[in-house]
């Protein structure tokens, strides 16, 4: 899969993470459990491991968030956030059951594209469900 080149930005620890679309336009969100980091509802992400690469730190931390497999079908968006520099992939999940969340999650939701905004609300996501349009637009 072509990507840009990722430059992590001084102070910041490199994290990844994943907008997983299912074929009728749905997308699948985690709650953190008890709203961690101010979040009520938003897309699977984590931060990589010592010699770990981005895309397969989007799919660990897509699988231990939501119980889903995925493979990763393409770039989306670079974000800079206080602590990471995240980068987000657009997946598409090939497996697995919302049921075999992880604890740092206590809800999986599957959220049509158009009603993002209304449950993705942390402002944090705004760039991403931007950028989210914009491919899906790219895509038509």
């Amino acid at each position: 899969m072509a990507e840009p080149p990722f430059t992590l930005p001084p102070g910041l620890r490199a994290a990844a993470g994943a907008v997983v679309l299912e074929d009728d336009g749905r997308v699948w969100l985690v709650s953190p459990t008890n709203g961690f980091g101010g979040y009520s509802a938003t897309f699977p992400k984590g931060r990589v491991d010592a010699g770990g690469s981005l895309q397969h730190t989007a799919i660990r931390e897509v699988f231990e968030e939501s119980g889903l497999v995925v493979r990763l079908r393409a770039h989306l968006i670079d974000v800079r956030r206080t602590q990471t520099y995240t980068r987000y992939y657009i997946a598409k999940r090939i497996g697995g059951c919302p049921s075999s969340m992880g604890w740092e999650t206590q809800a999986v939701h599957l959220v049509p594209a158009a009603r993002l905004e209304e449950v993705a609300v942390h402002p944090n996501d705004a760039a991403i469900i931007d950028a989210l349009r914009a491919w899906m637009a790219a895509q038509a």
